[in-house]
């Protein structure tokens, strides 16, 4: 079924002239109007360029003229990021009338590479929440159960991409952006290594520096669609050259049984669901049967709550900028005597948003040593397989992130303690893979987060590429599956 290809089946599709850019683009476009509005995953569309550009498309391979990997394949992108005559919001209603006048740098590469770009998907908010609802375009729903949510802040993404709506999607993470909503919907998304793909043009008003901690990747309905488009957006912002990431070009290993693998099902600072675990437990024991080595005891050296305590704060200074003067005042009246020791996660938040640049350079170097142990701990495994998150996707929920539980192993716990998960490698700036390895009894997807050695991104794709081949691969949600 097309709505359910791979980008890159398309792709080869359309060389061979199976089918044309228009036909494909407008197959997208009914399946939107005919589901968009259940799961309101796609909020602008740019259809009038997108048919222009499908049309060209069209024309140039009757010509022989090939663009490049994505020639005339229909994507979305994250309303987050700058595509020329549409509006950028980040969900914030005064910025309802952002007009981009350009593109972002990521976005240009997949226009470059052929790609047709008829949309852009739903996020929360200033990309702050793990599920995606907004004032302006209100909320996306997950495929797979309209009451619960596809994730946040690429929920939008991994949402369209579930239910069969777009080809390929661009997504960021600075939070498990990229991999919550993954996990959530059943898909493959990449948080690529820290500098490894340019941002410029990833904001609501125009910046040169980069977001710390912050990347932008793909989402895909297959593990070589998410190879294929970072290899079209990793490289150097030529325009604004600075230090620049180079990806390591292939995998440490080809083969399943070559591939040392540590894998952590539970933690007791981020306590993981026994459905999450089962899953991964499930995949371990497969990947021993292939003849992997696998070592469900091997830790990083780091403690997991001074982990978490120290993302909270690094993150939360990444996004300060976005923050008001009047945000700023109350989060210093609230750090007033609050050090980097501490347990407190509000207040972990309040100095993280206030801290001096001394306390900035103290943490970096706490994260210096973390890289540090990272290093070490990849000499001795390829891979670490943990949780996205502890649960699968949750209801809907109106209650503050920093107030809200989950409901693990029937009792609630913080959500913002799972966050862990997207610290666990996110703070050393590692590579990191989600791809679908099973359900919970209720039928909802659960997702393994492969985190790799620092710039070793195809290690962690080519993994994800061998669990689809052998083990699991992406399945439609089945209210979905009819054209």
């Amino acid at each position: 079924m097309l709505a359910f290809e791979s980008a890159t089946t398309l792709a080869a599709k359309l060389r061979a002239r199976e089918i044309g850019s228009v036909e494909l683009l407008d197959y997208f476009i009914a399946r939107g109007e005919k589901y968009g509005s259940a799961v309101n995953a796609i909020v602008v569309r740019d259809l009038d360029k997108a048919r222009e550009r499908a049309a060209s498309a069209d024309q140039a391979i009757a010509r022989g003229e090939i663009w490049g990997p994505l020639h005339g394949v229909p994507m979305t992108i994250k309303e987050s990021f700058h595509l020329a005559g549409t509006p950028t919001t980040f969900g914030f209603p005064p910025f309802r009338n952002n007009i981009a006048t350009s593109n972002a740098v990521v976005v240009d590469r997949l226009l470059e590479a052929g790609a047709v770009i008829f949309g852009k998907s739903n996020v929360p908010p200033g990309l702050m929440d793990g599920q995606s609802w907004n004032e302006i375009y209100g909320r996306t729903n997950n495929p797979w159960d309209l009451s619960r949510t596809p994730g946040g802040s690429s929920g939008g993404a991994a949402a369209a991409l579930a239910a069969g709506l777009t080809g390929l999607e661009l997504g960021s993470d600075i939070a498990s952006s990229i991999r919550n909503p993954a996990h959530f919907c059943g898909v493959f998304g990449h948080k690529p290594t820290f500098g490894l793909c340019p941002q410029r043009g990833h904001m609501l008003t125009e910046q040169l520096h980069s977001t710390d901690i912050g990347v932008v990747g793909p989402l895909a309905r297959s593990a070589r669609d998410l190879e294929t488009a970072l290899s079209i957006i990793a490289g150097p912002d030529d325009d604004f050259p600075g230090p620049t990431v180079i990806a390591r070009p292939r995998s440490r290993r080809d083969s399943l049984r070559e591939f040392r693998v540590a894998l952590v099902l539970d933690d007791s600072f981020a306590e993981v669901d026994r459905s999450v675990q089962a899953c991964l437990d499930g995949l371990g024991k497969f990947l021993e049967k292939e003849g992997a080595s696998v070592d469900r005891r091997a830790r990083p050296g780091f403690d997991s709550e001074r982990l978490y305590m120290l993302y909270m704060m690094l993150l939360r200074a990444a996004t300060s900028p976005a923050a008001s003067n009047e945000e700023f005042l109350e989060g210093a009246t609230h750090a007033r005597g609050v050090t980097s020791d501490t347990r407190d996660a509000a207040k972990a938040n309040a100095f993280g948003l206030t801290l001096s640049h001394r306390d900035w350079i103290r943490l970096d170097e706490e994260r210096q040593r973390i890289r540090q142990q990272w290093q070490v701990f990849f000499e001795r495994f390829d891979v670490l397989l943990c949780p996205v998150l502890s649960s699968a996707a949750f209801p809907h929920s109106t209650v503050h992130p920093q107030q809200r539980t989950l409901s693990v192993n029937g009792k609630e716990v913080r959500f913002e303690n799972q966050l862990l998960w997207a610290g666990y490698g996110g703070v050393a700036h590692l590579p990191a893979t989600v791809a679908p390895i099973g359900q919970t009894s209720e039928g909802l997807p659960i997702g393994a987060q492969i985190i790799g050695p620092y710039a070793e991104d195809y290690t962690c794709l080519h993994f994800a590429r061998l669990l689809e081949e052998q083990y699991r691969g992406f399945v439609p949600p089945p209210a979905f599956r009819r054209d």
